[in-house]
């Protein structure tokens, strides 16, 4: 599994959203999801899984605003777990904290939940099927939704004690709303190198590196022509890609400038901004 998430691909590395309690938020991604705080201040925490690796932070900026319906943005970033027993393991957990989830898929390359965060931020929490089961036929990986097997996964995890995300954790994926797919798929593909792995329909996309079912998903169910949210609304500030080489950061920043996209360095780093106006940070790993 890890293969997908080291030299020579690029994938997600951090995923930084706002949330409008900070203390409310720092609850709920330790007690119900599992985090371990790396970092935190009065406004801001980042968590991690392993002790080392930042994974996700959450910010309560100045003047936060309410999550905006039906615009660009973030629809779900996606825990990814090290084994199918582990996911049993988080499902337990949750049946003892009696919490809900928003829904349950078999997608064939991996098995999923889905839920929010108390500020409607979308997560999905998964574990992968093994990658040769995985079905490719001219390049495309087959996915679907169907029922989740809840009470096989269970089962695997028979006496496997939920403590908390488990050290191998990883950011699997970022899906987000956008705009317009056709003026996404070249930003993502012509500027940031990745392949398209997967269309659904006309209204979603899939996009990897070195073969992984998908590391960017994008899709136009909030409309299209969806408006970019305000900058200090709930949802997502921006996510990290981590690239495997400088020489890579190089040949990337020449094609996001070849497709005319926004490139900006400073202090903290490189940053670009996709056509609909998801925010995204480019990190040599």
């Amino acid at each position: 599994m890890t293969g997908f998430h080291e030299a020579p691909n690029t994938f997600v590395g951090e995923v930084v959203i706002n949330v409008e309690d900070i203390k409310r938020s720092l609850a709920f991604y330790q007690e119900i999801i599992g985090f371990r705080v790396l970092e935190q201040s009065e406004k801001k925490a980042t968590f991690t899984a392993d002790g080392v690796t930042a994974l996700l932070t959450i910010e309560q900026p100045e003047g936060v605003r309410p999550k905006e319906r039906r615009t660009t943005g973030l629809y779900h970033f996606a825990i990814l777990l090290p084994e199918r027993r582990d996911l049993g393991s988080f499902i337990q957990h949750l049946i003892q904290k009696n919490h809900s989830v928003q829904g349950a898929s078999d997608h064939l390359v991996s098995e999923a939940l889905y839920m929010a965060d108390p500020d409607g931020n979308g997560i999905e929490v998964y574990s992968d099927r093994p990658s040769a089961s995985w079905n490719w036929k001219d390049k495309e990986v087959a996915m679907t939704s169907e029922a989740l097997d809840i009470q096989s996964i269970l089962a695997e995890s028979e006496g496997v004690r939920w403590n908390g995300l488990p050290s191998g954790t990883l950011m699997g994926h970022i899906h987000l709303h956008v705009a317009n797919l056709a003026t996404s798929e070249k930003f993502y593909t012509k500027g940031l190198g990745f392949d398209i792995v997967n269309r659904y329909g006309g209204q979603a996309l899939f996009l990897s590196t070195g073969q992984y079912h998908h590391h960017i998903g994008l899709n136009t169910w909030n409309g299209v022509g969806a408006p970019i949210p305000g900058r200090n609304s709930v949802g997502l500030q921006h996510f990290t890609l981590v690239l495997p080489s400088e020489m890579v950061m190089e040949k990337i920043v020449e094609q996001l400038n070849n497709v005319g996209a926004e490139v900006s360095k400073n202090v903290a780093g490189v940053y670009t901004v996709d056509p609909s106006g998801n925010r995204i940070k480019l990190l040599v790993g």
